[in-house]
């Protein structure tokens, strides 16, 4: 339970603490990407608490990671290209994304070391 309530505190407390003046933008959409555990669908059984996510499950794979880190990295740069506003908001979406995602990966990865 403590695993589950952590998706939601902690992308709060980073919105919280990074992202001030629209805190409440960038905690919705990082828990919006708690959608990426539907590959738990494709496992059997679908729930295994003694299963490690990392690796096994096709969007908590290192790719899967290495693509989520491009979005949290390369998405501010994008922003910064001159009279695209419309490209700024766009970044600034995909960014919030890769760190929800980022953040998931982390706490999914927590719980492999336990």
């Amino acid at each position: 339970m403590l695993h589950i309530a952590s998706h939601f505190v902690l992308p709060w407390l980073v919105a919280l603490f990074f992202y001030k003046s629209r805190w409440r933008h960038a905690t919705l959409i990082m828990i919006v990407t708690m959608v990426v555990d539907l590959d738990h669908l494709l496992a059997d059984p679908i729930y295994d608490p003694e299963r490690c996510s990392i690796n096994f499950h096709p969007l908590h794979s290192t790719p899967a990671i290495g693509l989520y880190s491009l979005l949290f990295a390369l998405a501010p740069l994008l922003g910064r290209i001159d009279g695209a506003s419309n490209l700024r908001h766009t970044a600034r979406t995909l960014h919030l994304i890769g760190l929800g995602l980022l953040i998931h990966m982390a706490l999914d990865w927590s719980d492999c070391l336990l």
